[in-house]
């Protein structure tokens, strides 16, 4: 019983992904989605798991895992763009595959299960900038910045519609070129604020288009850091060490940045008294 409760979250970490893997694979027809969401499941149960038995870099083992196979897998061997961009480009095609089932399964509906967890552990630009210094911020966040994540979200669907109201060619080719165009730049950018912020998550906060579709699902997520009130001693350490400074002595849906939460579990970490847990 010790065990299955000190690894629960991983096993039903693993049986929501299997349970898509099986439901796509059956629905769709196709063998790829059963591997695919059977890959990404284990490799969150597994970080999940690794995280439970204390190993302190958990989160960047998975963040490769699956960043890396999203990039470098499905980018670039496959040709898969599984950026925004990928997603607006599917949907104008009329088809539900690739980009879309990603989106629908991570950003879209799974958010209401996990919150931000795919921020926390599976967005391959993060696993570069989860590496740099800031791990928390050192000023004050700049909330009037986080309007240009809204700006970035609407150009990258009029870039993708007007590809297609002005009928150009080769649109697979654009979508692969812009694919790996938005990466580096998304890398470039990221890096740039997190040192102009000393904020490694600067880029997420501000910039991300993603999180418009994450922000408003996340609020009725069921998995959620929750607070034993009658343990905390309110010393604000969890405060101190969220990378996203998120108000966890709260646990109303409406704390401040409570949309936020990755899911990093340092606040857990960190709570003297135990007064946190997921």
């Amino acid at each position: 019983m010790r065990f299955l409760k000190k690894y629960l979250g991983a096993i039903a970490m693993w049986a929501i992904f299997e349970t898509v893997a099986v439901a796509l694979w059956i629905t769709l027809e196709n063998p790829f989605y059963l591997l695919n969401f059977t890959y990404i499941g284990t490799c969150l149960a597994v970080g999940i798991g690794l995280y439970a038995a204390e190993f302190k870099y958990a989160r960047n083992v998975v963040q490769f895992a699956v960043g890396l196979y999203m990039l470098v897998y499905l980018g670039g061997i496959s040709g898969e763009n599984m950026q925004i961009e990928g997603f607006w480009y599917y949907l104008f095609l009329g088809v539900f595959e690739a980009a879309v089932i990603h989106y629908v399964v991570a950003k879209i509906f799974g958010p209401l299960v996990f919150g931000r967890g795919w921020c926390g552990y599976a967005c391959w630009t993060v696993m570069i900038l989860d590496l740099l210094p800031f791990q928390t911020p050192e000023q004050p966040r700049r909330k009037r910045l986080g309007v240009l994540r809204y700006v970035f979200f609407v150009l990258s669907l009029l870039f993708v519609g007007t590809l297609f109201v002005l009928h150009v060619g080769q649109l697979e080719r654009i979508m692969f070129w812009s694919f790996w165009i938005g990466n580096a730049l998304y890398y470039l950018v990221g890096i740039a604020l997190a040192f102009a912020f000393r904020d490694n998550r600067a880029f997420c906060k501000y910039i991300c288009p993603v999180t418009v579709f994450l922000k408003p699902m996340s609020y009725f997520a069921l998995f959620r850091i929750k607070i034993d009130e009658k343990k905390c001693i309110s010393c604000g350490r969890c405060r101190k060490v969220c990378p996203m400074e998120v108000d966890m002595m709260s646990n109303a849906r409406s704390r401040e940045n409570g949309t936020e939460c990755i899911l990093c579990l340092k606040c857990v970490k960190s709570c003297p008294t135990r007064a946190l847990k997921l």
